[in-house]
């Protein structure tokens, strides 16, 4: 089973929360609905901006918690990387 790693943000960019899951279209779609209560609906940060695929769900939460641990630089070049434009990539899912 696929697991995901994945970074949101707000509509301004100005803030990124990192996360994983097992259904990156369904947890993607909780966050927009503000279902669960926590930073994503505090802030709003619904727009999917970055994702990684990974084989396990040992394998997810270590690179959560690598991306995690990083600066807020190292996570705007992992965007950066993939997504220049910083587009809402939940809308190709």
């Amino acid at each position: 089973m696929p697991y995901f790693v994945y970074i949101t943000t707000n509509h301004n960019n100005t803030t990124l929360y990192t996360g994983f899951t097992n259904d990156l279209k369904k947890r993607v779609f909780e966050h927009s609905q503000e279902s669960v209560d926590g930073f994503t609906k505090k802030y709003r940060a619904h727009k999917l901006v970055y994702y990684e695929i990974l084989d396990n769900v040992e394998n997810a939460i270590q690179r959560e918690k690598q991306i995690k641990a990083g600066s807020r630089q190292k996570k705007m070049d992992l965007i950066n990387k993939k997504n220049r434009d910083w587009n809402d990539l939940s809308l190709k899912l």
